[in-house]
């Protein structure tokens, strides 16, 4: 079946932590690990309900600001001085931009509810995407097959005509446990030869059979 469609992860591949010093720094003065900051922030309870959207972003960093004694009405604060260390890969969203209109392009993300606002705003991920699917606005997270087949069916695309690429190994086995190809992200450069050579593989079998 050819391809149609790609759709990709924002944190970790999109979006990443390239400098790692301020959030140790940070953790370092809130007498915490830079993993256990991270966990608290992304991880547990609190997290996994942000991520589904029952609680707000604002909630979320409350509860973080709660858990490390940050003053709950500077949250914003924190929440700034903890990214400050993440960036967006430009050089893949230009890749991203030379494989449209071919294909069709979107994000699957698990996502606090404010995640939207910076994408489309921020990032201006509104242009380069066809969909942008998060979790907190959907209700379901990665690797739940239900979140990879409403991404699927918003693009009209079946699984076996998309690509997702993400870093953590255990979406990886859910987008292909319902039928889609996948490449787990390690490096810019990596993820655009194993997407270039499926591309190249694809369009080698669509000749053939035209043939």
């Amino acid at each position: 079946m050819t391809l149609r469609s790609i759709y990709f992860d924002i944190g970790g591949v999109l979006v990443r932590t390239d400098n790692r010093q301020p959030r140790e720094r940070l953790a370092a003065r809130l007498g915490t690990t830079y993993e256990a900051l991270s966990e608290l922030v992304f991880g547990g309870e609190s997290g996994r309900r942000a991520q589904l959207g029952e609680i707000s972003a604002e909630a979320q960093w409350e509860h973080v600001c709660s858990t490390v004694g940050w003053p709950l009405a500077d949250w914003r604060a924190l929440e700034a001085e903890f990214f400050t260390g993440d960036s967006l890969d430009g050089g893949l969203l230009d890749f991203i931009r030379s494989l449209r209109p071919r294909y069709k392009t979107g994000v699957i993300s698990n996502a606090l509810s404010d995640v939207r606002r910076l994408a489309e705003g921020r990032w201006g991920m509104g242009e380069i995407f066809d969909t942008l699917i998060f979790s907190a606005e959907v209700g379901i997270m990665k690797p739940d097959a239900r979140i990879f087949h409403l991404a699927l069916s918003v693009l009209g695309v079946e699984p076996a005509e998309a690509v997702f690429v993400d870093d953590f190994a255990h979406n990886i086995e859910g987008a292909r446990a319902v039928g889609m190809q996948a490449i787990q992200f390690i490096s810019r450069e990596q993820v655009q030869q194993d997407l270039t050579a499926i591309l190249k593989k694809d369009s080698y079998q669509l000749s053939v059979t035209d043939h």
